[in-house]
């Protein structure tokens, strides 16, 4: 059974932006107006992550919050958003016993990595590591070797002065540094060049970027965890 997340915002256009987020996620999407309505739902429903706005008439995420975590039934995430970051709106949400705190205009990349955090579920594909090591491709007919500057689980930047064709289908073969060590073989199709006679980003060497097509979930899976490694290592630096 999928994972449930509850939006919790009295403005619709925040819910629908919160629910863009998550399309590519596992999870179904419960959505509340306010602060009670969040309240009757978890206890009906029990997500396990609950985004709400601390800011709602009838009953606000603060009170919500405190009312959630108070409820011995419940071991649901709550993350509180706020219009403003002022520090006694912090405190007020740090009080409420939440997990997270989210400033608004909200972040993609903030939101969904305040999500993984605490859930699984929650897509990774758009994660991106820089990374250093040895990718085998097939183009002209040849087998040609570069390096991975970065990785996700989409693609990859690759760093090889060769003049490809945007669009082009490559074979991909690479080994995932140890103590991953997995083999990823993939057909790949070359997203965008930044060769020496293209040069898109000129702060990065002479590459291409890949998107991975015939990718397998396994596959997927430990370039995940590899990526994530590389998260948790670079967190604590």
């Amino acid at each position: 059974m999928a994972s449930k997340v509850l939006l919790v915002d009295d403005v619709s256009m925040f819910i629908e932006l919160e629910r863009d987020y998550l399309q590519l996620s596992a999870v179904t999407v419960l959505t509340a107006r306010d602060g009670e309505e969040a309240l009757r739902i978890c206890r009906l429903q029990r997500p396990e992550l609950v985004f709400m706005d601390l800011h709602m008439p009838i009953m606000n995420g603060a009170d919500c919050c405190r009312e959630i975590k108070r409820d011995n039934r419940l071991s649901t995430a709550v993350i509180l958003i706020t219009t403003e970051g002022k520090e006694e709106d912090r405190q007020l949400c740090l009080q409420a016993g939440c997990d997270g705190f989210l400033t608004k205009p909200l972040d993609r990349h903030a939101f969904l990595e305040a999500a993984r955090k605490l859930l699984p579920a929650i897509d990774r594909r758009d994660q991106r590591v820089n990374s250093r090591f040895n990718v085998k491709f097939r183009a002209f007919g040849l087998t040609l070797s570069g390096f991975a500057s970065n990785l996700s689980q989409n693609g990859m930047y690759v760093t090889a002065d060769v003049e490809l064709e945007e669009d082009a289908t490559v074979e991909t073969i690479f080994a995932l540094p140890e103590p991953f060590g997995a083999i990823i073989q993939t057909r790949a199709r070359v997203a965008w060049l930044n060769s020496s006679k293209t040069r898109k980003k000129p702060s990065l060497p002479p590459g291409f970027g890949l998107e991975f097509l015939s990718i397998s979930e396994e596959e997927r899976e430990q370039i995940g965890r590899f990526v994530d490694s590389l998260e948790r290592t670079s967190a604590r630096v």
